[in-house]
């Protein structure tokens, strides 16, 4: 099965800058901006110093993440775009030994893409 349909792998593929969204073992969320990148079907969530942040003890908590993509294609005609991601996550390293999350998608939403901007779509994938 395809995790991602052509036009979020496009879209996820113009992007840089998304949202991931982790709670710690005692249910206290977080979220923060972040640089990602697509390996595979995963998401690869990197930092400067990741061992000092709350993502990072929250996925070794709770192995559970979400991330979020968004934009505006327009405000005239008001057109929003995103793609958000949840599944389970953990902690790993890169080719280059720095630590990363990897988060593996179990469920997909997408709205706004595509040359017409698309319906609302969710589903899952695990």
């Amino acid at each position: 099965m395809m995790v991602f349909t052509d036009p979020e792998l496009d879209y996820l593929g113009s992007q840089r800058l998304a949202r991931i969204a982790t709670a710690s073992a005692e249910g206290e969320p977080d979220v923060a901006a972040v640089g990602f990148r697509l390996d595979g079907d995963d998401i690869v969530v990197g930092g400067l110093d990741l061992t000092r942040t709350r993502k990072y003890y929250n996925v070794k908590a709770t192995g559970r993440a979400s991330l979020v993509v968004d934009d505006l294609a327009s405000v005239d005609p008001w057109r929003p775009r995103m793609v958000k991601v949840t599944g389970r996550a953990e902690i790993g390293t890169d080719d280059r030994g720095k630590l990363t999350i990897r988060l593996h998608p179990e469920t997909v939403w997408s709205f706004g893409l595509g040359e017409e901007g698309g319906g609302s779509m969710k589903r899952s994938v695990a």
